[in-house]
């Protein structure tokens, strides 16, 4: 494992094996609203376990700076968990393979103004990390009442710097 990670931009071959790019880059699928308004249909793999359903929730969260110490990733067995910016405001996003039930080398992306994402489910994943304020995201998530989240603490914590 490694102490330090830099941060690369989010595109949608390196986010690939992690989750879906929303956004509404390239042209849209359709048209529609009397040809006003441009649909980017169906954009993230929602995907959420037995006994649990969608809800859309309102998220604060406090900026943080780079370079950031990642100390803990998570994941959620049992749904996927999309994270869409209220604001034009860049965040960090970590995500780490799957390494026999623990995580393996983290990768660290910076979005772009107007991207959000969508982590699949199982995924470990950094914490919410906006970079500029408000940090205020819409979250869409499996409501349920069966567990939902396995945290693992690094020995060490890493480093995530900048790639400029």
């Amino acid at each position: 494992m490694t102490d330090r990670v830099q941060t690369e931009p989010l595109t949608s071959s390196a986010f690939a094996p992690f989750g879906d790019i929303l956004d509404a880059s390239g042209d849209p699928d359709r048209i529609i609203n009397q040809g006003l308004c441009g649909r980017y249909h169906d954009r993230a793999r929602l995907d959420f376990g037995p006994g649990g359903r969608a809800g859309i929730s309102v998220f604060r969260a406090e900026t943080r700076a780079l370079p950031y110490r990642l100390e803990m990733v998570e994941r959620h067995p049992e749904g996927s968990q999309a994270f869409l910016p209220m604001s034009m405001d860049p965040f960090l996003v970590i995500t780490a393979p799957d390494e026999g039930g623990m995580p393996g080398c983290p990768r660290a992306f910076v979005t772009a103004p107007g991207q959000g994402i969508n982590l699949h489910r199982n995924i470990w994943h950094g914490v919410l990390t906006p970079l500029s304020g408000p940090g205020l995201f819409a979250v869409i998530d499996r409501i349920g009442d069966t567990p939902n989240l396995q945290e693992y603490w690094f020995p060490t914590p890493i480093l995530v710097v900048s790639n400029n």
